[in-house]
């Protein structure tokens, strides 16, 4: 590995799953991941970190204008949601016996998603 680099972490935030954001403007929202890109370790959040995009009229938006956009945040800034205690949790990866990985809530001990 280069001095400049750092190892990426793994992933354990997908598609599909409800998170919370723990820093920034948004924090304290919650929402649905919508993609994740984790090359850039970037996560598109329904409804989180809305920009305002100029945009010309074309074929899609015949009248153009401003529109409102969801932009992505850096996955150092959600955390998993756990709906049963109604916060954002650290994940661990346990493998059960036949050999499912499973994402298990560090504080409860419940497998999530």
């Amino acid at each position: 590995m280069k001095a400049n680099q750092r190892k990426k972490r793994r992933p354990t935030i997908h598609r599909e799953d409800t998170v919370i954001v723990i820093s920034g403007k948004d924090k304290g929202r919650t929402g649905r991941v919508i993609t994740v890109d984790w090359k850039r370790e970037r996560l598109l959040i329904e409804g989180v970190n809305m920009v305002t995009r100029h945009t010309k009229p074309n074929a899609t938006n015949q009248q153009g204008g401003l529109i409102q956009i969801e932009s992505p945040v850096h996955y150092s800034n959600v955390q998993l949601y756990n709906p049963t205690l109604a916060r954002g949790v650290r994940v661990k990866i346990q493998t059960s016996n036949a050999g499912v990985k499973n994402r298990v809530c560090v504080k409860s001990g419940e497998v999530l998603g």
